[in-house]
């Protein structure tokens, strides 16, 4: 809630991904196969460091979960992109060494809804490359319709990308 010019904005967040403290991720688009000039998203690299600047809140987990994902992609050697498939957002889309992946983050699947919401928009998509939903959820294995479901314990320490 304060006021400060879009260029000052940019600027803040050009200084802060030189320093590398964050990563500016562009959005792809799915269908059309090109990347978007606009509406980037940014991850930080540390999110020691962010913790320490920004205190923790727990409604910030699902954040959180998507950063870790994001990370862990990076440190595996995929360049990320920020899907978008008609007016649906994808978490990732990475790839590396001409393989593609998916990719949906989040803290908990805790009704049917929101199954429903991740799930769903990697099945809109009509390609066949792997498809993943990471969450912290204990009965997190397995897939839905065709899509695994990982928990992020062992996304990050086990699973093989």
């Amino acid at each position: 809630k304060i006021s400060m010019s879009i260029n000052t904005v940019q600027n803040y967040l050009k200084y802060l991904s030189n320093a590398f403290f964050i990563d500016k991720v562009q959005r792809y688009d799915i269908q059309g196969k090109r990347i978007f000039e606009i509406n980037d998203k940014y991850y930080f690299r540390d999110l020691g460091l962010k913790h320490s600047k920004i205190p923790y809140k727990p409604n910030d987990i699902n954040k959180i979960i998507e950063n870790l994902v994001y990370n862990h992609l990076i440190y595996n050697g995929y360049k990320v992109f920020v899907g978008k498939i008609d007016d649906k957002e994808i978490d990732f889309f990475a790839t590396k060494n001409n393989e593609t992946i998916y990719i949906q983050a989040a803290y908990l699947l805790p009704d049917e809804k929101t199954i429903e919401r991740e799930f769903e928009n990697l099945l809109q998509i009509k390609d066949n490359y792997k498809k993943i939903v990471v969450s912290a959820d204990s009965y997190a294995i397995g897939n839905y319709k065709g899509i695994e479901h990982i928990n992020i314990h062992k996304f990050l320490t086990d699973y093989q990308l």
